[in-house]
């Protein structure tokens, strides 16, 4: 499943929830510590969102946006759980 998030990299913090309406439509906000400097940002998502949705590390890929604050990742597993849990973190 391919969702959107929209990333506050340099954060006091690594966190998840809260919904931003871009121009790709409604994105999940997760915040994280690292810099926007060699990956390290894209990186932090990852395992942010891995932790979000309950996932493995490797279940979580970068598909569009490795440079952009908006990014396109895909999540793999039980497509009808993660739609749940997604819905809970938009605040919806």
């Amino acid at each position: 499943m391919k969702i959107t998030v929209r990333v506050r990299p340099g954060a006091r913090g690594d966190g998840f929830g809260g919904r931003w309406d871009g121009p790709r439509g409604p994105a999940l906000i997760v915040a994280v510590r690292a810099r926007a400097v060699e990956g390290g940002a894209n990186a932090a998502v990852a395992d942010v969102l891995a932790e979000a949705f309950g996932l493995r590390r490797g279940d979580v890929g970068l598909v569009a946006g490795a440079r952009s604050r908006d990014k396109t990742v895909e999540l793999v597993g039980d497509e009808s759980r993660l739609r749940e849990r997604l819905e809970v973190l938009l605040g919806g």
